[in-house]
């Protein structure tokens, strides 16, 4: 036997066999892509449909007024009544129909106040990343001024001065999420200013409004719609922190925060009172979250890259 022939056969992969055996054993593998996570964020948006349709519907859903008392207070969930399946408050009144119309004032507070802090945080982060110079220095100094504040110090001060009401904790949290978009925005600008299409554009004499509404904008907008789930959830659970402090909207309009203020004192003896309204609020909360994690991953171009 040759040195050829011993070195073949001690060598994997080289010995004798069917042709084209060895070149499909030598070709790497490569794992199909998992979605575990299907499942659960088909669950979270179906639970964001059901709660947007619950909220605006809820004037013509066969559920009690939220203000009226329809049995004893602080009763058991009961299943055989619709009215009294989540149970009653302390004044005797539906949890459900209360969890039902509170579900407006937090949907209306961090869809609204978000989109508002988009639209102005990424129209100055679009300016500040595109011409560059004193006018970025002068909107990143407004936006680490604003990140400075405390945010919930920041929004106590707000409802102090203000009188509470859904104008004023919009105004307060659409304060809050400006400088945030403000850096997303300005930052994938920045990317998108040194691409060819911007140059070449530029060449062909676009227009600075052109470039920006033609050119930028569209790309700006996969990042920052999928980061605004994200802040939904943020503004939710920042609208009920203020209502639990009792400086949010004020009674008899219902609020899953003030809800739980409500019920706190009785959790001991009466814990459905809280664990209601705390799980819509962790359930919508989860669902956004989920929901911005997936528009993220299938919108980023760096992350599929």
């Amino acid at each position: 036997m040759t040195s050829t022939e011993r070195t073949a056969e001690q060598v994997p992969g080289h010995g004798p066999g069917p042709e084209g055996v060895n070149d499909r054993a030598a070709e790497p593998s490569v794992a199909a892509p998992r979605r575990s996570g299907s499942v659960l964020v088909l669950l979270a948006y179906a639970w964001l449909l059901f709660i947007v349709l619950a909220a605006a519907l809820a004037d013509v859903l066969p559920l009690a007024p939220y203000g009226t008392p329809i049995g004893a207070p602080r009763q058991t969930p009961t299943p055989g009544s619709l009215d009294l399946f989540l149970g009653t408050d302390q004044l005797g009144r539906s949890l459900l129909s209360r969890c039902v119309h509170g579900a407006r004032v937090s949907l209306l507070v961090g869809a609204g106040a978000g989109l508002l802090g988009a639209t102005v945080g990424a129209g100055l982060g679009l300016l500040a990343g595109y011409f560059g110079g004193k006018l970025d220095a002068l909107i990143q100094l407004l936006a680490d001024v604003m990140l400075a504040f405390p945010p919930l110090i920041l929004l106590l001060a707000l409802s102090s001065v203000l009188t509470p009401s859904t104008p004023t904790i919009l105004i307060g949290l659409t304060v809050l999420v400006v400088p945030t978009f403000i850096r997303l925005a300005r930052a994938n600008t920045m990317s998108w200013v040194s691409r060819e299409f911007i140059t070449a554009a530029r060449t062909l004499g676009a227009s600075h409004r052109r470039i920006l509404g033609r050119e930028l904008v569209p790309n700006l907008l996969p990042a920052l719609g999928a980061y605004l789930p994200v802040v939904m959830a943020a503004l939710i659970v920042a609208e009920g922190s203020l209502s639990f402090l009792g400086m949010g909207i004020p009674p008899p309009t219902p609020s899953w925060g003030g809800m739980i203020a409500d019920g706190k004192d009785s959790i001991g003896d009466y814990p459905h009172m809280v664990f209601v309204p705390t799980a819509f609020i962790f359930l919508t909360v989860f669902a956004l979250n989920q929901a911005g994690d997936h528009l993220r991953h299938r919108f980023d171009r760096g992350l599929r890259e």
